[in-house]
């Protein structure tokens, strides 16, 4: 509490020295605050439309998320500045620029409920659009994209530069998998695979892939942020959505989800749940090369998820705003699985397992947002915090295979976090902002292992021959706490056809960690302390040049710090012959990235291409190597290598060839150098000891090219059908090279009752049956394999928009979202 409250006296010294600057004089600039006249809260999104007297539009813009917009670059003369927003009625200004006054401020402006026009807004786009930010891509998340599957992991794949494993629900941005991924702006408790599968695909509303953030935002992720928005409705009067859906190929799956709300005068309630219930399988097989033999896996997972979301926001006064909102998320799981081995002329061996588990995440959520008197001017404090609960019981059975015998293992894990925000933006100027902050996060886990089954003696010297030199496995107790302190600043300004963002975040970091093994005689401790203080440091010049074209270069120093499960020293799976544990002693990574962006408006719609450069420091990587207590057995967890780097260029585009045919395109290519550790056996593995390990550092370089392409076709005002391309190059590891991927989708959704509410969809993924995970590699051994999962699968779904109200974006201030202005600059 003490840091927090110095924090605290630091950035409020800032603010109390942020004085204003004397702007000078610049032709053509209107600004204003546009506001409900019922409810006086401020509406975003509102469309600013400058026009001559002729009726000639000359130039526009829209609200920020406060409902203040600022026009710049107006020819001198009489003009009319139109004030447009669905489901009100237009307000239109005629002013004049000139010597008596080149920069008009209009004040607040109350836009008045048009009643005629009130079910004009469908809540949920058909079509999914992607919006090329200063910093981000924001993916609009339309019904197209969500009967690609019941869950946030099944359209993942869909969206430019990201790629999950199927496998392991492992998640990349460029070709990376350090990368964070947040829910409503802020960290989740839940571990990231699990998480996507807990989603439903239909309570999301947008995506943003966040690949250089600057230094008001957390610096944790080395390729970048992906942030899931999910729905919240803040239409007028009792509104709502309903989604139904049905995905099958082996197994069924259901999912459906409600997001309703009611709003009145000075209140806005609303709430969203969702659910997918159903059942799963993969397989695979892995051929060993040296001696022949060959592993079968079958997996299957029956898994129950329901996520709520409640909250509240109140809207005092025109200068205060209030909002809570609670996520609580429930998972009962179990899973299934076998993998069996086959020697030459050896009885086929065969592992069982099965487990069984629960977990409950609670998140609380409260902002107070302060507008000052001085447009633009306000103070943002948020409090989040956030608890997790996981009981886990796994059974291991064995047949054919002398050790270990049958055992059960017990996981219980605690999570709580919690984080604390304040905010403070200043616009010095009408071209200047400056912005500083603070920011505590408390992190603290605990894990309790306890096992029925026996273990290796570590402590002797030969390897076991028999029974007697074998002992319960050891009860095993995992702590882990990192807390975080840190200040930041940003400063930026907009000039005639250039602007520029500077800015730095100042962190200070403790993390203790402590694993206690309970042997049989004594307890065993391994501690691990970590304390550092880093900077970093961001930068953004943006260059327009023209109302068609923009440029953009930014740099960002980021860091990556280990996940909870690339730490943990207790089992996360294992097989006969493979376990995966995590490294304590894992330290973090650091990247320095820079990139260039340009951006062209077409007549039909935009492109965007941009190339990147990431150096990474001490970089996190998987690693394989051979168990010492069994040579034929492999040890998969997570290590420290030597600097990489990485760079690449990614191309998207929007575009409308014709009235009834839209596309969405994009083309990511990017190159990799890695640099790791690997070990080979020098002699057959039926001999070999401990002392025939040859351990050596590897380099690997890879090149690696992603293509998607989304077309929808409008048939009728009713139908339309869509057709979803992608294919994913081969890529090469430090362990094993993977092989390309293709998937071909197509689907169909048709639009009926009053003003359309309702809507039906039809959709059949990996039509081809082209999905599967095919991989080679030689370390540590020479090995080829594959993995499916039910990809070939037909999903339908029927959705129904309840209501009267028209929707407005009037969202609660989220702090990873960065919605500018139709100026174009960073102001």
């Amino acid at each position: 509490m003490k840091k927090i409250t110095q924090l605290c006296v630091f950035l409020f010294a800032i603010i109390a020295f942020a004085q204003p600057q004397n702007p000078e004089l610049r032709d053509g600039s209107v600004s204003g605050r546009v506001i409900d006249a019922q409810l006086n809260a401020p509406l975003p999104y509102v469309n600013i439309v400058i026009t001559d007297t002729s009726n000639k539009t000359i130039t526009g813009g829209i609200t920020n998320d406060d409902g203040t917009f600022e026009i710049n670059k107006i020819p001198e003369g009489q003009i009319i500045v139109s004030i447009q927003y669905i489901g009100y009625k237009t307000v239109s200004k005629n002013i004049h620029l000139g010597k008596e006054s080149y920069h008009i401020n209009l004040g607040d402006i109350r836009l008045e409920e048009d009643i005629e026009s009130l079910d004009e807004v469908t809540v949920v786009a058909e079509v999914t659009t992607i919006q090329q930010k200063v910093d981000r891509k924001v993916i609009n998340i339309g019904k197209d994209l969500t009967t690609s599957g019941p869950t946030a992991s099944d359209i993942m794949n869909n969206l430019p530069s990201v790629n999950v494993d199927q496998q392991t629900g492992n998640i990349s941005l460029r070709g990376n998998e350090n990368v964070r991924v947040m829910v409503d702006g802020k960290l989740s408790n839940v571990p990231i695979a699990q998480l996507l599968k807990q989603i439903p695909s239909t309570s999301i509303k947008q995506i943003e892939l966040i690949t250089n953030p600057s230094a008001k935002y957390n610096p944790e992720g080395m390729s970048g942020i992906i942030n899931i928005i999910l729905h919240k409705n803040t239409t007028i009067g009792f509104n709502g959505n309903i989604n139904v859906g049905l995905t099958k190929e082996i197994n069924a799956r259901f999912n459906s989800s409600i997001d309703m709300n009611y709003r009145n005068g000075k209140f806005n309630f609303y709430g969203n749940y969702g659910n997918n219930i159903g059942k799963s399988a993969n397989y695979g097989t892995i051929n060993r090369i040296d001696d022949e033999s060959v592993q079968l896996f079958d997996f299957g997972n029956n898994n129950k998820s329901h996520l709520y979301k409640v909250g509240l926001d109140f809207y005092l006064n025109d200068t205060n705003t209030f909002s809570f909102f609670t996520n609580q998320n429930m998972y009962d799981g179990s899973g299934t699985g076998t993998t069996g081995i086959q020697y030459v002329d050896e009885p086929f061996q065969l592992q069982t397992f099965n487990n069984d588990t629960e977990n409950t995440v609670s998140q609380y959520n409260g902002v107070f947002n302060h507008q000052f008197k001085k447009e633009g001017e306000k103070l943002d404090l948020e409090v989040d915090y956030s608890v997790f609960g996981q009981d886990e019981v796994a059974n291991f059975s064995f047949v054919n295979i002398p050790f270990p015998p049958n055992y059960t293992d017990f996981v219980d894990t605690d999570r709580d976090q919690t984080v604390v925000n304040l905010d403070y933006t200043n616009p010095l100027s009408d071209k200047a902002k400056l912005e500083v902050g603070a920011e505590a996060r408390l992190f603290e886990t605990n894990i309790d292992y306890n096992s029925t089954g026996l273990s290796v003696n570590e402590n002797q010297d030969d390897v076991p021959d028999n029974g007697d030199e074998f002992i319960p496995t050891p009860q095993t107790d995992f702590t882990y706490k990192r807390d975080i302190y840190s200040v930041y600043v940003t400063y930026g300004k907009t000039f005639e056809k250039w602007s520029y963002q500077v800015g730095a975040r100042a962190e200070s970091v403790k993390e203790e960690a402590s694993a206690i093994r309970q042997l049989e005689t004594s307890a065993e401790t391994i501690p691990f302390e970590n304390d550092y203080i880093q900077v970093y440091p961001s930068a953004f010049f943006t260059y327009n040049p023209s109302e068609k074209n923009s440029y953009q270069v930014s740099f960002s120093r980021r860091v990556d710090r280990p996940g909870l499960q690339q730490v943990n020293p207790i089992r996360e799976w294992s097989t006969p012959l493979v376990s995966s544990f995590g490294n304590t002693n894992l330290q973090p990574q650091f990247t320095n990235s820079a990139e260039l962006n340009y951006t062209r408006k077409l007549e039909k719609g935009s492109i965007t291409g941009g190339v990147f450069f990431r150096l990474v420091e001490d970089e996190i990587n998987r690693a394989v190597f051979i168990d010492r207590l069994d040579v034929n057995k492999n040890i998969l967890t997570y290590d420290n290598f030597e600097n990489t780097t990485a760079y690449g260029i990614e191309i998207s585009s929007n575009y409308r060839p014709t009235s009834w045919w839209s596309l969405n395109g994009s083309f990511d290519l990017f190159a990799r150098q890695q640099k790791g550790i690997a070990e080979l056996l020098t002699a057959p593995t039926d001999v070999a000891t401990a002392d025939d390990i040859l351990r050596s550092t590897i380099t690997v370089d890879n090149i690696v090219y992603n293509l998607r392409l989304f077309n929808n076709f409008k048939v009728t005002k009713q139908l339309n059908l869509s057709l979803f391309t992608m294919y994913r190059g081969e890529e090469k590891g430090l362990q094993f090279t993977r092989k390309p991927m293709f998937l071909v989708n197509t689907g169909l959704r048709y639009t009926f009752l009053e003003d359309g509410r309702g809507t039906f969809s039809f959709n059949y993924s990996d039509i081809f049956n082209t999905m599967k995970f095919e991989f080679e590699g030689d370390r540590p051994y020479p090995q080829v394999g594959e993995f499916n999962w039910e990809s070939n699968t037909w999903n339908i779904g029927f959705s129904y928009r309840f209501g009267g109200g028209k929707y407005r974006a009037l969202q609660r201030k989220q702090r990873d979202n960065n919605e500018k202005s139709g100026s174009g600059g960073f102001i």
